[in-house]
């Protein structure tokens, strides 16, 4: 167990260190939701009318209603971040010495998964205290039951970005990867619009969306803020992280997944 515990120990201290030598990544990770919650949430404002639905009590405005999905947002994109490194640290060999070490493969991928999800835990905390900044607040005991969300949401996100770092080959493809994955995630989901609105333009539109994973882990995140829990979506988003956490210990696994074939 003290094994175990000192590689968790050493690999979250590990990414910590980097993120804080990455000030640009963490300015990046502020950068594109300020923008969406400044800009782009005052123009809807006005355009864009919110019926009373759950978890909300009363009508709210546009900005109001996107900030859940910005908390995905940066967890999202710290995810893939997550997945680069690790491609960056397999290019270094880095990675490969990881996993060369006596623990079990599926604990030092878990060890990185933690760390990830640490980082993001800040970043969204950090976003949030500057959203308060702003006039956005939440009740008190929200921004402490909204952090059992996050865990939840950047376990499931940072295992969709193992899941990806085992089918890069090199950095140079991690940006089709972000076209081809994050984006589609991102706007085909509730946390720009409700679903409602959604069906209301297209049927399609709305089914794609209610299946998809990253909707079920901004809705977490909604209810959390308000001190309220989501039991379907949160279901939904356990089963998504482990359906994705067993498809990157396979394309880990030297014997059977993706590095075999690469090999």
């Amino acid at each position: 167990m003290t094994a175990y515990l000192t590689a968790l120990y050493a690999i979250t201290l590990r990414e910590a260190l980097r993120f804080t030598r990455q000030r640009g990544r963490f300015v990046a990770a502020l950068v594109r939701p300020l923008v969406w919650l400044v800009v782009f949430a005052a123009g809807f404002r006005a355009a864009l009318g919110l019926s009373i639905t759950p978890p909300y009590q009363t009508y709210i405005t546009y900005d109001i209603y996107i900030v859940p999905g910005l908390c995905g947002m940066i967890v999202l994109f710290n995810g893939m971040q997550s997945s680069l490194s690790l491609v960056y640290d397999r290019e270094m060999g880095s990675m490969r010495l990881l996993l060369t070490s006596p623990l079990p493969r599926w604990w030092l991928l878990t060890c990185r998964l933690i760390a990830s999800t640490v980082i993001s835990c800040f970043q969204v905390y950090t976003f949030l205290a500057i959203a308060a900044l702003y006039g956005i607040t939440f009740p008190l005991l929200g921004y402490i039951a909204v952090l059992p969300a996050l865990v939840l949401a950047g376990v499931m996100l940072g295992a969709l970005g193992l899941a990806l770092s085992s089918t890069i080959s090199q950095l140079e493809n991690f940006a089709g990867v972000m076209n081809f994955v994050i984006f589609p995630m991102f706007f085909l989901s509730s946390a720009l619009y409700p679903l409602w609105k959604m069906a209301e333009s297209s049927a399609l539109l709305h089914d794609i969306c209610a299946l998809n994973p990253f909707t079920h882990a901004v809705e977490v995140i909604r209810f959390a803020l308000y001190a309220q829990t989501n039991w379907t979506a949160a279901g939904w988003t356990c089963l998504a992280g482990a359906v994705l956490m067993g498809l990157a210990l396979w394309g880990y696994d030297p014997a059977r997944g993706l590095l075999q074939r690469k090999g």
